[in-house]
């Protein structure tokens, strides 16, 4: 087996030796710095392919502390504030961290602010505010008492955020905070690429320059106890300028509000329905950022270097899953895995020549500490990514951090030893290739394929109570042996269901781009997928898909899934609950043993059959959890919320095949046991077995030939065999 290659090892300062140490030990044939590290002469002495990273639009504190109206801005809110008499004073930055933020006052207030009566949405009239700058507030008249009021205003980012969240979270104590610039002012913008020019001209030893990332942050906003505060790892709520703004709409011919950024205190969150002004902001801010990371790109081609971006960081604006991406031509991506979505949200962006993964933990001193154990971190990451890499490999791996940190932790450098060379021999078994699929999903949003692996997410790869009912989908289909589509309401209205498309779901919470909000009050898109239904398709709901109050219907395609929701409107109709169906009598429910109780998530109220002929196979408290329902030759299934587990992901894979009618297709390549998957490799003539948990575990395999093989997994194991 081989046992060097297709590992990227973090170095540091005065850390040469050990570098080159657990670079034999891990096999290691690349070597990176890390944020606020450097490699010294003799790491890149060690002969391995030198990773530099390299930040765009930061750490020139010289440049930009000249131009502080070059700084990137943000639209901010204010807090709400209730008005008790005719007049009311509003505190701009009271909630907002002032080392990272500052007011921007050199701009005219009244054409690049707003300030709004929430409670009846209407915006005030310029004349009737003012701005005091010395004690930081808006003085408003004529308002109504017992109306609160809000300001939107405009503000610089002063702190880079993710140096800022570096720097809080290893207490780099007197290091000096480093000021982001924004490459839309022309300046500034002269300035990045004849410093970046220069930097490739001085460091001729840098083989790969990772970009960490290019220029706009996503989301990140902390609050006046430097906690953090808005949280959104699509937000492009940073991207501002009053230049911009008016570029915008020189460009598209209409003037964007403050409001269209605010969006009433969401900041445009992923969830909300994109609406116009954010589309078009969107493809703006798109086409400019790409046109300015093909310059950097094709410099750093012309000094004979790759060019890497990390999906993270500022990353906004580059778009690595809408059409033109692979334009920028781009030699990698690497990204920081989290679990199986996130490894797939990596693996599966096209257009570049190979992708990489930055696994967990990260050498930080928040998980290398004494007493901590960070080998079962790294095991466990290691495990929900495998999973996936089987169905989407990855063509490389890493860690970052501190690599001092992790050196002071035996039993984790031996761990890491034993996932670089069980990826190589992944890599070695299956020479890259993904295991073959059953079947086809697709899952259909507003964002469709703009946000592949990237629905139900609120911040990367971190759970969250509201989201994880849904976020399970993903994560369940990361490591299924399925093909994933993620396709939008717009692709169906425009060109229908693809012919080679399986199963098609649709999830999520009401008035949320997941389930799509008033999209469904469009007859054409219900009158496709009942067609594509009836004539034999398959449609699974999860929480409130369709959803949205018309006709008498909440959910639009109750038809089709069996199940609708009572909103109170007709709790003078009867409703009655057919029999739920035992377990073991049918094909969804038949793993699942009798007195397990399923873990559907947070509840969805008030559900129910909409005739008795619906097969109910779990209901609780008067509420249908998990529905089948026959319309026409194609089948509808129901699931309130599927938070991960082996189980859930499990119970899933066998609604897919139920739902499309290719029950007969599933024993081949399965295991018995939930905990356990297999990957079946046609063209290598090869299948493995993984164990997915830190336990060992049993299960039998059966080939497509219907002979049964008979496995004792040891933990986190993972087993090749011929077919």
């Amino acid at each position: 087996m081989t046992t060097t290659g297709r590992f990227t090892i973090p170095s540091e300062e005065n850390y040469a030796k050990e570098t080159g140490e657990l670079a034999e030990l891990w096999g290691a044939d690349a070597v990176r710095n890390s944020d606020g590290t450097h490699l010294d002469a003799d790491v890149l002495a060690l002969g391995k392919k030198i990773y530099s990273a390299y930040f765009p639009t930061r750490a020139h504190n010289e440049w930009i502390s000249l131009h502080m109206d070059e700084t990137p801005q943000v639209y901010l809110l204010t807090n709400r504030i209730l008005a008790e008499s005719t007049s009311v004073d509003i505190a701009l930055m009271e909630s907002f961290y002032e080392e990272q933020l500052s007011v921007n006052y050199d701009v005219d207030p009244h054409r690049y602010w707003e300030v709004i009566d929430r409670t009846t949405g209407e915006v005030v009239a310029p004349e009737l505010w003012s701005v005091n700058v010395e004690d930081g507030t808006v003085h408003v008249d004529e308002v109504t008492p017992m109306h609160e009021y809000t300001v939107s205003f405009l503000a610089y980012i002063i702190w880079d955020p993710v140096e800022m969240y570096n720097h809080l979270t290893n207490d780099w104590g007197d290091k000096e905070h480093e000021i982001p610039f924004d490459i839309y002012h022309e300046k500034t913008r002269e300035f990045v690429f004849e410093t970046f020019h220069q930097w490739l001209k001085d460091n001729p030893q840098t083989d790969v320059v990772r970009f960490t990332t290019f220029f706009y942050q996503f989301t990140l906003l902390f609050d006046n106890k430097h906690r953090e505060k808005v949280v959104d790892w699509f937000g492009s709520a940073c991207t501002v300028s009053p230049k911009a703004l008016d570029d915008f709409e020189a460009q598209y011919g209409y003037r964007l509000r403050p409001e269209d950024f605010i969006d009433m205190g969401s900041y445009n969150s992923a969830w909300r329905i994109p609406r116009k002004p954010q589309r078009d902001w969107n493809d703006f801010l798109t086409t400019f950022v790409r046109a300015n990371v093909k310059r950097l790109v094709q410099d750093t081609h012309a000094h004979g270097k790759e060019a890497m971006m990390f999906l993270g960081d500022q990353w906004i604006g580059t778009e690595p899953y809408k059409k033109g991406f692979e334009e920028l031509e781009l030699d990698a991506v690497v990204g920081s895995v989290g679990d199986g979505t996130t490894l797939r949200m990596i693996a599966d962006i096209p257009g570049v020549r190979y992708t990489e993964g930055r696994f967990l933990p990260y050498f930080f001193p928040d998980t290398f500490y004494e007493g901590n154990d960070p080998s079962i971190e790294g095991l466990d990451n290691w495990r929900k990514a495998r999973r996936a890499i089987l169905r989407s490999p990855i063509s490389r791996m890493g860690y970052g951090g501190y690599l001092s940190l992790a050196n002071k932790f035996p039993k984790f450098v031996d761990t890491v030893t034993h996932i670089a060379d069980e990826f190589r021999t992944l890599h070695e078994y299956t020479n890259g290739a993904a295991a073959e699929p059953a079947l086809t999903v697709a899952l259909v949003n507003c964002w469709g394929a703009q946000r592949s692996w990237m629905a139900f997410t609120v911040a990367h790869a971190l759970p969250n109570k509201q989201t994880h009912s849904y976020y399970g989908i993903l994560e369940a289909l990361s490591g299924m042996r399925v093909n994933v589509r993620f396709i939008s309401f717009e692709d169906i209205l425009e060109h229908g269901i693809d012919e080679d498309i399986d199963v098609l779901i649709n999830g999520g919470p009401v008035d949320t781009a997941f389930s799509g909000g008033d999209v469904w009050e469009n007859p054409r898109l219900v009158e496709i997928i009942r067609a594509w239904v009836r004539a034999g398709g398959a449609f699974v709901g999860v929480g409130e898909p369709s959803s949205v109050n018309r006709q008498g219907r909440f959910f639009q395609l109750a038809d089709v899934l069996g199940v609708d929701e009572e909103r109170f409107h007709t709790l003078s109709v009867d409703k009655y609950f057919p029999q739920t169906t035992p377990r073991s009598e049918h094909f969804i429910t038949r793993d699942v043993p009798e007195d397990y109780e399923i873990d559907f998530g947070e509840p969805i109220l008030n559900t129910y059959p909409i005739h008795e002929g619906v097969t109910v196979l779990s209901a609780r408290g008067g509420e249908v959890q998990l529905v089948a329902n026959e319309y026409g030759a194609g089948r509808g299934v129901y699931i309130s919320g599927l938070p991960y587990c082996a189980l859930n992901a499990r119970l899933l894979e066998r609604v897919l095949f139920y739902a499309s009618h290719n029950e007969e297709k599933y024993d081949a390549w399965s295991s018995t046991n939930p905990e356990c998957e297999v990957a079946h490799y046609p063209e290598a003539k090869l299948f493995c077995v993984i164990n997915n948990t830190d336990r060992a575990q049993a299960t039998d395999v059966r080939r497509a030939d219907g002979t049964v093989e008979s496995f004792e997994l040891e933990p986190s194991a993972m087993v090749w065999r011929h077919e």
